[in-house]
């Protein structure tokens, strides 16, 4: 059961107290850290698939003429190339270029009305609000409103390869066999049919995630009255259970234990990790979100960015984040040093696990860019011992 009341809690906290979840603090929200075996629920999403409660995560919607302007002059991204029903990738930097989060922004309009433009951006839960700030301060001058509707909206996410056929199973004829067309990193429009006190549900429907799986996140709201939003995620949630049983397929709800487990095998960073306010993207395994040479327009911190990638690697602390694969047993955890072949720190393990899916440990590490090359050997300090560990490509899982 619950304890702590003093946290946030999500629309779900019922239905999570009720499968007897463990919870944990996870940016001041209570959230489940798993319902029972977290190596079970990592495997489900890799072999069938997983049910996530994601509500904590954020969602501000930008509107008007000039929305798509205003996001190109805000992120990294070039927000003005994404087509209707598409999603991007893409951080958001302070004027020196590191990174205040990274999200993902949804085209929600369809692109018949300059007025009509409309972009949901989702940031991560503890940065939400100051996302919406940014965004707020930084769409000045632009004809766009900025809506902070992370309150009024819930998410759950379901990942694995079974998921289409779930998701498929709880919407209507039409719309199932819309589901075929509904490509990585788009989104549409849905109503899931639920029963129930509320029989039909709007969602958002994005085939997005993080675990490195197909699958679908399903956004529920903006709904100003927690009781209904409540009793929608509600539904949503146990109707996907319900579908799952009548296929025959496995779907176990899934907590951040596992979560994490999956994106760090997908090779996703996580931020507070491998990204954060002290660090360039290029020097968090994230130089990729930023288009430069592309992306002709300015946006805020691309002067810093660019003075960076001139002065040659574009990385300035002289560390960059690297896969790491261990050969032994034991799994290298955030913190640990990362030492040289003479046994000198050259860096510091900002994510690791023993890798469920893979059987071997697993690790990203900020380390000095004289190390960054795949093959490098390297060893990890494990409490003392050094544990041999070698720079690999990522992501460590791939699927079929």
């Amino acid at each position: 059961m619950s304890e702590n009341r003093s946290l946030n809690t999500t629309p779900l906290q019922g239905v999570h107290e009720e499968a007897g979840a463990s919870f944990t603090d996870f940016g001041g929200w209570q959230m489940p850290l798993k319902y029972g075996s977290e190596l079970a629920e990592h495997q489900a999403v890799r072999t069938s698939a997983g049910l996530f409660d994601l509500s904590h995560i954020g969602e501000v919607r930008v509107t008007g003429p000039q929305a798509a302007e205003a996001l190109d002059y805000a992120l990294t991204a070039r927000i003005t190339a994404v087509a209707p029903g598409k999603a991007k990738y893409s951080l958001i930097c302070t004027e020196s270029g590191t990174i205040l989060d990274d999200l993902i922004v949804y085209r929600l309009d369809g692109g018949e009305d300059d007025a009509a433009r409309e972009f949901l951006v989702v940031p991560n839960a503890g940065n939400a609000s100051a996302v919406a700030a940014a965004l707020t301060e930084r769409s000045a001058g632009f004809e766009a409103t900025v809506h902070n509707e992370s309150a009024q909206t819930a998410l759950v996410a379901v990942q694995g390869p079974e998921a289409a056929r779930i998701v498929a199973a709880v919407l209507s004829a039409g719309e199932a066999a819309a589901l075929e067309g509904l490509n990585y990193y788009s989104a549409r429009r849905a109503t899931l049919r639920t029963g129930g006190e509320t029989a039909d549900v709007p969602v958002l429907m994005a085939r997005t995630g993080y675990t490195g799986e197909d699958g679908f996140e399903l956004i529920i709201g903006p709904v100003s009255d927690r009781g209904v939003l409540s009793t929608e995620a509600t539904g949503v949630w146990n109707v996907l259970l319900d579908a799952a049983g009548e296929l025959g397929v496995e779907l176990l709800p899934c907590g951040l234990a596992s979560r994490d487990s999956l994106r760090l095998e997908a090779g996703m960073p996580l931020y507070g990790n491998e990204l954060d306010l002290g660090h360039l993207p290029s020097e968090s395994g994230a130089g990729g979100a930023v288009p430069l040479k592309s992306k002709q327009t300015d946006f805020v911190g691309r002067e810093s960015l660019l003075a960076a990638r001139e002065a040659g690697t574009g990385i300035t602390t002289g560390q960059a984040v690297v896969a790491l694969r261990g050969a032994g047993r034991r799994a290298a955890r955030a913190g640990y040093a990362v030492l040289d072949a003479e046994g000198q720190r050259i860096g510091e393990v900002t994510s690791g696990i023993p890798s469920p899916t893979l059987g071997y440990p697993i690790a990203l590490a900020r380390v000095d860019i004289g190390f960054r090359e795949a093959g490098t050997e390297l060893a990890v300090d494990l409490r003392g011992k050094a544990e041999p560990f070698t720079v690999v490509e990522a992501p460590f899982y791939r699927r079929a």
